[in-house]
């Protein structure tokens, strides 16, 4: 059978840059129908969780949706949303949902870089952020490193789920890392979203200050070891590709 022709720079440009207006078109309409509100209910808690209660099943589904587009949109920072799920919906009920809009969020994402290419990743990501992590296409312990993002709090989950479509990680691989990955992050975040809503602030402070302080660390492991390969490439380390295994 012929192979379909594939899409030229240019075609995946245009794409990309067309999903990225729907998208925006998307953050608009949830930002006013949705955002308004949480803005107008912040300083009372009461009437929040109140106004959630009354969408009922629209509520749990237009948070789901926040979520997919916190991913796809990678500017927008994932941890207020997801304080807030736990705040509204409980611990258990809040990581469920968080959890689901991160997934399909992930999928579509990977699915987009896939279809795409560099293009789309372009979009939110400068060439420079996207080369820095370059090493983890052929590092032997790929799947260990990309869980570690994931797991660790105050790592580039938006930019890992953007570089992954451009390696050659499988679909299974790839979503039961970023699932078991963004759990502990999750958890911790709903959590003390729900200790707020139940005004137990002593616990609320805990966990955030436990969060904050792994956060830090990852950052740090992050830079360190990106760093180091930077280093390594700058040494005179034969590019990818020229038939040389890179070292981890």
């Amino acid at each position: 059978m012929p192979q379909k022709p594939s899409l030229t720079q240019k075609q995946k440009k245009i794409a990309a840059a067309c999903t990225l207006a729907v998208f925006i078109l998307l953050s608009a309409a949830v930002c006013w129908f949705v955002g308004r509100p949480m803005i107008r209910f912040a300083k009372q808690p009461e009437l929040f969780r109140q106004w959630v209660d009354s969408l009922g099943l629209w509520g749990m589904i237009v948070y789901v949706g926040m979520c997919i587009l916190q991913v796809v949109v990678a500017i927008i920072p994932g941890e207020p949303l997801e304080i807030c799920g736990g705040y509204a919906f409980g611990g258990v009920w809040g990581s469920v949902l968080c959890m689901l809009g991160l997934f399909l969020g992930s999928v579509i994402v990977f699915a987009l870089v896939r279809k795409l290419g560099q293009p789309m990743a372009e979009i939110f990501f400068p060439p420079e952020k996207l080369e820095k992590l370059h090493f983890l296409k052929h590092s032997p312990k790929r799947n260990f490193l990309f869980w570690l993002i994931f797991t660790v709090p105050g790592t580039p989950k938006d930019l890992l789920c953007y570089f992954a479509g451009l390696t050659d990680i499988s679909w299974g691989t790839w979503l039961l890392l970023c699932s078991v990955g963004r759990l502990p992050s999750v958890l911790t975040s709903t959590v003390g979203g729900s200790f707020l809503g139940g005004k137990s602030y002593l616990f609320a402070g805990l966990v955030f200050g436990g969060t904050l302080l792994l956060s830090l660390v990852g950052l740090l492991i992050y830079r360190r070891v990106c760093r180091r390969h930077e280093k390594k490439n700058r040494s005179g380390e034969k590019p990818m590709g020229s038939g040389e295994k890179p070292m981890d």
